[in-house]
């Protein structure tokens, strides 16, 4: 079995962490989400890493959330959990709730609070799911090819479960990003402020490597306190308790779909938005 994430460190102060399931463009299952988990950890307690640098082996970042992933819930007992949420084997909406609370917004609070610098090198296509793992980093390099897509309003719920939507998009973008379900490409992704950067494909590694050579120059106890501080700034404006919200009204939409239609998800939106992208690849 190729090791699902990939972990090297720099003689610079670099830790290197690569998503590393090309075949399945890197779809997150979770095995794969603890594998990145660990990852983290790893370069959050090695005192001489400053800089983390994620990135992803094959043509595209990550295809977001593995929906071939067959017992998700049976699979949590096999990971030691990093939050204290229980019941995944539990009836009714309480063992997806808690399994959600653990690997997809419990995990990306604790990387985004990680005290030290993290950036995200991303190339093609990132989806929904795969948003949740470059949000949560400080700093997005983006290669001219790479395009987001969140498409989970047309899947019946409102929004990837890691909500930053408003924070990394703005109030207006983040609407018409979640109502139409159209891509964004990495130039506006760079005017709106969700990147940092965008370079050409052959030299995102390049830059990204260079940029996070820079950081790791500086104090690492004076980058810890710098993050420590934005972040501060950010949740002050609300962040926390709307994360909350909007995870509460994400797991009433998976509820009612359960209802509805006996699945998470509304199949009645999916089927336009697929003969919009089948269009959109024969054009």
């Amino acid at each position: 079995m190729t090791d699902a994430i990939l972990y090297e460190t720099l003689p610079s102060g670099i830790a290197r962490m690569v998503l590393n399931r090309a075949d399945t463009r890197n779809a997150q299952d979770t095995a794969f989400l603890y594998a990145l988990n660990d990852a983290f950890d790893r370069a959050a307690q090695d005192d001489a890493v400053k800089v983390i640098v994620l990135s992803a082996n094959g043509p595209h970042f990550s295809s977001g959330h593995d929906l071939r992933e067959v017992d998700g819930h049976g699979n949590m007992r096999k990971h030691e959990t990093v939050g204290t949420w229980s019941g995944f084997g539990r009836p009714g909406a309480e063992a997806q709730y808690a399994r959600e609370q653990e690997i997809y917004l419990g995990l990306c609070e604790r990387w985004r609070n990680i005290p030290k610098p993290t950036m995200a090198l991303v190339q093609g296509k990132v989806i929904a799911g795969g948003l949740m793992l470059i949000w949560p980093c400080d700093l997005i390099i983006a290669s001219e090819d790479a395009e987001f897509l969140d498409h989970t309003v047309a899947m019946g719920v409102g929004g990837a479960e890691f909500f930053a939507h408003p924070w990394e998009l703005g109030v207006r973008k983040a609407k018409e990003f979640l109502f139409t379900a159209d891509w964004i490409g990495a130039k506006e992704a760079h005017r709106l402020g969700m990147v940092n950067h965008v370079v050409p494909r052959a030299e995102l590694e390049a830059f990204g490597l260079a940029m996070a050579e820079r950081i790791a120059q500086k104090p690492l106890f004076a980058l810890k306190l710098t993050k420590q501080a934005i972040n501060a700034a950010q949740d002050a404006q609300g962040r926390v308790s709307a994360m909350q919200t909007s995870f509460a009204l994400h797991h009433l939409a998976h509820a009612h779909n359960m209802l509805a239609h006996g699945k998470l998800i509304d199949p009645t939106g999916l089927m336009p938005a697929i003969k919009k992208h089948e269009n959109s690849q024969s054009s």
